[in-house]
């Protein structure tokens, strides 16, 4: 089910080749001194606890440097590894295997921590219909990958850029004069069938959100007391416009924030506050 949210080789390997020659450089000193010829096999190992993900990635990794690399999986992707259990092993090349370690490590450990606290929080609400959202507050270049690891952690993708849909913010307000004067401009321009989001951290901005006719509305940084008030006044309104939670959202919070009825919550803190679930790879 996982394997689908990957982004096409299109995408990826670029991505890939780019990191592969920032450390090869102009080759690897080490590895190639040693004039490696014969193949061999290495094991992916967990340090600790966590979720996996990127294992198709770090594969990849490997096939760039060589189309004679093959992976077996002993965990699938999203499954939960232990301490010094076998997440997968690797034949091909021994320099290859060599050679593409760090990049496949450091992706494969960057991707499951950020697995890993992601589901975290999806649990903490998995008995409310709301939904854990991630944000664009990724790590640049990594973007692409680091939303797909909050996928595999069990969140959904918001926006992946400014692309996608129209999120009026503070700032954008300001600009504009206030929230309808900008929401009547954007829709003149904005094609079809792009949604429009409002930010707000009022009752008196929540109905101009609602007097625009926004589609989603994002309740930023509210207590509790006037989030609750807000997802009352936005269904006794229109119950298709949908509401967003969003603003220091932690483990600790977020169950509350999930029982004031709200259909998304938006949170930057798995994948900007998860530590790296530790891997190792072992020659055989």
């Amino acid at each position: 089910m996982v394997f689908n949210l990957l982004p096409p080789l299109l995408i990826l390997d670029p991505l890939l080749s780019g990191w592969l020659r920032e450390d090869l450089g102009r080759g690897d000193r080490t590895t190639q001194g040693l004039s490696l010829q014969q193949r061999g096999k290495a094991q992916w190992l967990g340090k600790e606890t966590g979720v996996i993900a990127g294992m198709p990635i770090a594969a990849r990794v490997f096939e760039l440097l060589s189309d004679q690399v093959k992976v077996n999986y002993a965990i699938a992707e999203g499954n939960q590894v232990e301490p010094l259990e076998v997440i997968a092993t690797f034949e091909g090349p021994l320099d290859v295997l060599l050679m593409g370690e760090r990049v496949a490590l450091n992706l494969g450990m960057r991707l499951s921590g950020i697995a890993t606290a992601t589901r975290q929080y999806t649990e903490a609400i998995a008995d409310f219909p709301t939904q854990l959202v991630d944000t664009r507050k990724t790590t640049p270049g990594l973007r692409i990958l680091e939303k797909y690891a909050t996928q595999v952690g069990g969140a959904i993708n918001h926006r992946m850029g400014l692309d996608d849909a129209v999120m009026i913010k503070d700032n954008h307000i300001k600009a504009a004069g206030g929230i309808q004067p900008a929401i009547t401009r954007i829709r003149q321009t904005i094609p079809y069938p792009l949604t429009i989001e409002v930010e707000t951290t009022t009752l008196e901005e929540v109905n101009q959100a609602l007097n625009g006719d926004a589609d989603i509305i994002m309740l930023d940084n509210m207590e509790l007391t006037l989030m609750k008030q807000a997802v009352k006044l936005i269904r006794n309104h229109n119950v298709k416009v949908k509401i967003e939670a969003s603003g220091n959202i932690t483990l600790a919070t977020i169950r509350s924030v999930a029982e004031t009825g709200v259909d998304y919550i938006s949170s930057s803190a798995p994948i900007t506050r998860s530590p790296w679930l530790d891997l190792s790879m072992r020659i055989l």
